[in-house]
């Protein structure tokens, strides 16, 4: 893909000083650090190496990246290093999609407890899947899955919701067969709604219980137990968004998909169109019409401070694995998969061999700039 014309960097470098002396009194320290690091990505002032073909003596300077995990530019290399090492764990098997959304009335909650909420939301919903999944009136069987976190809307909104990719299928609870769905949706959704909605809403009753849960600014009257209450009561009438698509392929597509969903940032720099005095213009996609293309106009200010409200909670872990992919079980439950699907064992794709005429580089690293 080439290089997009304006990218976030540009806007940091171009207006972020003086978005910085707007904000502070809400920017902190992680804020500061996401913006100098997407700022000096790729530049001298990161340092960088020299590259030389071994065959014809050409020599280019590429500059090192930031390795911020908010930054546009690197998401691409951790994107390919994570489905490169997935490739072993995919099953020959169909895929489902299942998305579970917090309500928009929990966002503000949200946005001052990231790391408690968030957390609840893995859980929540990791919780549903498998407890519906489990249940023989539905499915009966054990499934997996991993779930990432996404806490943007087209629009750079908060908007906090997960993505869950499962197996179309799982094991039975003795463990001796593989029990695939019989349905056009894999687990109904009015049944994952209700249960999502009980989790969540329980689990964060016991968060504020026992005195994990912050209030600030408009927020602060919720810290009396009468005010929380009452918060939360609007809570239970309303249809929680759980979102399910049928099953999509198998192995061989699961990759091309699971790229779209599982290093995204807030946005991409080729959704950029221009900078125009301090107004920033951006592609965004209308949902609501046919996922129709859209363009829309924001001050340089807004638009970095809607990027700056996804930024997570240091060491925060964004892509979790469930069920029989949990890191503790996956060792023997995995291989068990694959024996019962009519695979003997799952092994990692080997690499393509380097042609013997291929420009083989080698490196000389430089120093960053003072």
């Amino acid at each position: 893909m080439s290089r997009p014309p304006l990218e976030v960097a540009d806007l940091i470098r171009v207006a972020g000083q003086k978005f910085i002396e707007r904000s502070r009194s809400w920017l902190t320290a992680q804020h500061r650090k996401v913006l100098a690091a997407i700022e000096r990505c790729r530049t001298a002032a990161l340092g960088g190496h020299r590259d030389a073909c071994s065959r014809c003596g050409y020599r280019a300077i590429s500059y090192n990246s930031c390795r911020n995990r908010h930054c546009p530019k690197c998401q691409a290399q951790a994107r390919d290093r994570w489905l490169q090492a997935r490739q072993q764990e995919l099953l020959p098997t169909r895929y489902v999609h299942v998305v579970f959304t917090l309500p928009h009335l929990l966002a503000p909650l949200a946005l001052q407890n990231k790391k408690v909420l968030y957390d609840l939301l893995f859980r929540a919903s990791a919780q549903t899947l498998l407890e519906v999944a489990r249940h023989h009136r539905h499915l009966g069987a054990e499934i997996g899955f991993f779930s990432v976190l996404h806490t943007w809307s087209q629009k750079l909104e908060h908007h906090p919701h997960v993505h869950c990719v499962v197996p179309a299928g799982g094991l039975s609870p003795d463990h001796n067969r593989w029990l695939a769905f019989r349905r056009r949706f894999f687990l109904p959704i009015p049944v994952l709604a209700r249960v999502f909605r009980g989790k969540f809403v329980a689990a964060l009753k016991r968060a504020f219980a026992e005195g994990q849960l912050g209030f600030h600014g408009q927020l602060k009257p919720l810290a009396s137990p009468k005010a929380f209450s009452a918060f939360l009561r609007p809570l239970f009438p309303r249809n929680w968004v759980v979102y399910c698509k049928p099953p999509f392929g198998g192995p061989e597509y699961v990759l091309h998909y699971l790229g779209a969903y599982t290093h995204r940032v807030a946005i991409s720099n080729h959704r950029l169109v221009s900078l125009t005095g301090d107004q920033v213009t951006f592609r965004w996609r209308d949902s609501a019409h046919g996922n129709q293309p859209r363009l829309m106009t924001l001050p340089v200010d807004e638009f970095l401070r809607r990027f700056l409200l996804h930024v997570l909670p240091p060491g925060f872990v964004r892509i979790r694995h469930f069920g029989f992919l949990a890191h503790r079980r996956r060792a023997p439950l995995l291989p068990l998969c694959f024996h019962l699907l009519g695979s003997a064992t799952s092994s990692p794709c080997a690499q393509p061999p380097t042609p013997d005429n291929a420009e083989v580089p080698s490196t000389t690293p430089l120093p960053p700039s003072p």
